[in-house]
């Protein structure tokens, strides 16, 4: 009887300790988040927005998974959160303040390593005119406001597009917003999608 009695204490323990070892691995595997299904559209919880999206491993490892124009998409959403708020200053190149042709220079610089023209007139001749209902993500899109100077912004995709307005500084603009429709000029394409993706993914030299 006693013996019987030990016998099943010792199954149970074994039992018991099965159960907490599977306890334990249910709650240590845990599915990990989508990096680029978080935030605002496109964009991870856990950005760093000091980190170059050329420079951030986990942008390249996404890549993989990705295609062309959602990677280039998701480099420039990365730019817009490293680069939001900062002010207009004409002439500006910094994040002290930065005008609307620098922020452009700069962002191809930095995502695609495509080095633009500093000017507005100068990026204006740069790669291929295409009409505004075919443009696609990394498209440059030009305006003509009332003033001396013309506007550039980046098309980010989805109507929207990245600029340093005059008013509220660097930010995501609508196309359809009536005040750039109305001066909406024209559009650029300097790369295809598909080599602006390869630029994100390939560090190296441009």
């Amino acid at each position: 009887m006693v013996a019987t009695v030990s016998s099943r204490i010792a199954v149970l323990g074994v039992s018991l300790a099965l159960i907490t070892g599977c306890a334990g691995t249910s709650t240590t595997s845990q599915t990990p988040e989508d990096y680029f299904a978080l935030q605002l559209p496109g964009m991870p919880s856990s950005f760093n927005p000091m980190m170059s999206p050329v420079d951030n491993p986990i942008l390249q490892v996404s890549s993989l998974h990705n295609p062309p124009p959602e990677l280039v998409r998701q480099a420039l959403l990365a730019q817009h959160e490293r680069w939001a708020g900062t002010p207009y200053r004409i002439g500006g190149t910094g994040r002290s303040g930065i005008d609307c042709s620098a922020l452009v220079q700069n962002v191809f610089s930095e995502t695609f390593r495509l080095q633009l023209p500093r000017s507005t007139s100068g990026q204006v001749q740069e790669g291929t005119q295409v009409s505004r209902d075919q443009l696609q993500v990394g498209d440059l899109v030009f305006f003509r406001p009332p003033g001396r100077y013309d506007h550039v912004g980046i098309y980010v995709g989805d109507g929207y597009f990245l600029h340093a307005s005059t008013s509220q500084g660097v930010m995501l603009s609508e196309l359809d917003n009536s005040y750039w429709q109305r001066y909406y000029w024209q559009a650029r394409r300097t790369l295809e999608p598909t080599t602006l993706a390869q630029r994100v993914t390939e560090p190296g030299e441009g």
